[in-house]
């Protein structure tokens, strides 16, 4: 359970110590919609269909088998969730003019779901398809289903908040999600002309056009996997289950040896590591994923009109196209399947009814049980955990289906890096710690999804009327292309919950942590303009720790205050970040700057009387 953060009655400054002051306590929800989680509490949806696709309702927790590593589990908690279209809103937060939060009212019951269009991934004429496509799903869809929309190309970019409102969806379908191009794709129009294609010369050639495609498609698994991280991050400070429905025109998790080459080897690639890491995240925060071929029911394109003339009369070439074709769609399927078994989904391909998909996927991920465990190993080493759901009784003779989560990676979730190794170091030594940077630098993208790891608040004013020619101590401007005056300086106060922190214990007693405060300032296209930050470092003695810890039970935060510079004469948007390294938790926010340049400024602080002598 999240806590929601209320209005502090100041803005408090971080020191060596730390200063923390008085907060009002959040607001509970009823105990009726609280799942008491630990960090050994393993949560599993489940959906239960029969051999038609429509939802059994009705088990009972009795029902149901559950077991880890083929050990039976208790089953501590079940709950039963059915589709039923909501009209309620989450807890409306009024705050001061100037005042911002990360945090996201829900409901609080209903699934969440997310529509991801892919665009890294997909030809423009497929694109396209998916936009007719949604467009009449959009007319169908039933008033209250709550639905947030995202786009990707080689960063992740959040068209439409979560919202039930049919004419919303409509408008943001229409308006939002028009074709892009993508320039790691061989064919970006869809025209069946791909580069390699093109080039009918050596082997050598061959061998160099395909080196260069693999690159290229790593790089899209890079994107890909960086965009799914973040989305992951967001997603997990929402409650419940959310279904993340991917329309993608490929899906470049491997790549698989050419047998036609003279180096097969050369072109392969693997992004197990990052995919390990990125469903992991996707199965913590109840994400289960439903991939959608935007592709529909697709042809051999060696058997198109389009490669008349071009190669089709040579036998062992039009052969290796065949073969090809072949290897590359049972390849992506097979990802595709398995990005759905793992988070708990469904595969969707071969089908040109992509609305049909989109209704399915939200029904199937909105009538499902939610079980949750404490695994009887209590052992965190990072091993694989596979998870077993099974029908007991009756129910075992009905031909009947289900999708969960198949497993986990046992990894520590409470235990922070090392604080002696330095960042260089851990960074290179694995591929979590390189999944843990792109998932900071894609989150301080433009436009990017606003994690809520650490949910706080945060007070933007002008620091004065008056227009100023020099930038506020301490800006970082881009050094190729400074932004010219004058300027208006903005002054930010962070106010978060001291809970969401994490210290380390060291050896001497004390209790360390890291925690940078950032703002990026950028221009509407997503070019970053100038940035502001510092990082406080905590070093507690066990009394200040303490203190500390008090502070945090009783729900009270900690703070710091950084300025900004903005050219007054462009449109620009304040990206304003909370990390704390140790656990890597981020808490952002954005706002367009038009949004309070004209707000008064805070008063002055008061000047201490002087001591005559």
């Amino acid at each position: 359970m999240r806590a929601i953060p209320c209005l502090l009655a100041a803005v408090f400054t971080v020191t060596a110590t730390v200063t923390v002051a008085a907060q009002t306590p959040a607001p509970r929800p009823p105990e009726s919609q609280i799942i008491h989680a630990g960090t050994q509490l393993v949560i599993v949806d489940v959906v239960v269909q029969d051999r038609d696709g429509h939802p059994i309702h009705g088990l009972k927790r009795e029902d149901i088998t559950l077991t880890e590593d083929k050990n039976p589990q208790t089953i501590r908690n079940f709950e039963e969730h059915t589709l039923i279209p909501s009209t309620t809103h989450g807890p409306e937060m009024k705050l001061p003019p100037g005042t911002f939060t990360n945090y996201t009212p829900t409901p609080p019951n209903g699934t969440l779901n997310v529509l991801l269009l892919d665009a890294l991934n997909t030809p423009m004429a497929d694109q396209s398809y998916v936009r007719y496509q949604l467009q009449q799903y959009v007319k169908k869809a039933d008033p209250g289903t709550r639905i947030a929309i995202f786009g990707l190309n080689t960063r992740l970019t959040i068209l439409q908040g979560f919202t039930s409102d049919p004419q919303t969806l409509k408008d943001v379908v229409e308006h939002k999600l028009l074709p892009r191009s993508s320039s790691l794709l061989d064919d970006p129009a869809g025209t069946g002309l791909g580069d390699a294609d093109l080039l009918q010369t050596s082997a050598n050639v061959s061998q160099f056009e395909a080196m260069n495609q693999s690159f290229r498609i790593q790089l899209r698994q890079q994107y890909t996997l960086d965009a799914f991280n973040v989305l992951a991050h967001y997603l997990s400070g929402l409650p419940g289950r959310k279904n993340l429905i991917w329309f993608s025109g490929s899906f470049p998790l491997d790549i698989m040896p050419d047998a036609t080459l003279a180096d097969p080897f050369a072109v392969m690639a693997s992004a197990e590591d990052e995919y390990r890491d990125t469903t992991n995240l996707l199965t913590r925060a109840q994400v289960a994923v439903y991939p959608i071929d935007a592709r529909g029911l697709m042809t051999n394109p060696a058997f198109s009109a389009s490669q008349s003339g071009r190669g089709m009369m040579n036998g062992p070439a039009f052969a290796n196209k065949i073969a090809n074709f072949g290897q590359s769609q049972a390849q992506e399927h097979m990802t595709m399947d398995a990005m759905a078994s793992d988070t708990g989904g469904h595969a969707f391909y071969n089908n040109n009814d992509l609305a049909s998909a989109v209704a399915k996927a939200i029904e199937s991920g909105s009538n499902y049980y939610t079980l949750t465990y404490t695994p009887s190993n209590h052992k965190w080493d990072g091993g694989y955990r596979r998870i077993r759901v099974a029908l007991n009784g009756a129910y075992t003779t009905q031909n009947l289906k289900l999708a969960f989560r198949q497993g986990y990676y046992a990894d520590d979730p409470t235990k922070p890096r090392d604080a002696n190794t330095s960042a260089a170091v851990t960074e290179a030594s694995s591929a979590a710690s390189r999944s843990a940077a792109s998932y900071v630098q894609a989150s301080m993208s433009r436009g990017a999804p606003t994690p809520q790891d650490i949910l706080f608040k945060v007070r933007v004013l002008p620091a004065t009327t008056t227009p100023e020619d020099t930038l506020a101590p301490g800006n970082v401007p881009d050094p190729n292309k400074p932004i010219k005056g004058p300027y208006r300086r903005f002054d930010i106060d962070y106010a978060a919950l001291a809970a969401a922190i994490t210290l380390q214990p060291q050896p001497d007693g004390n209790h360390h942590g890291d925690i940078e405060f950032t703002v990026f300032l950028y221009d509407p296209d997503g070019k970053l303009l100038n940035t502001a930050g510092k990082t406080v470092a905590l070093n507690l003695p066990p009394d200040d720790y303490k203190k500390f810890e008090q502070a945090a039970q009783q729900g009270t935060g900690i703070g710091a205050h950084l300025e900004i510079s903005a050219p007054i004469k462009q449109e620009t948007y304040l990206r304003i970040a909370i990390h704390d390294i140790l656990s890597n938790h981020l808490g952002v926010v954005e706002i367009p700057t038009s949004l309070v340049a004209h707000l008064t400024p805070p008063p002055a602080a008061p000047v201490p009387p002087t001591t005559p002598r």
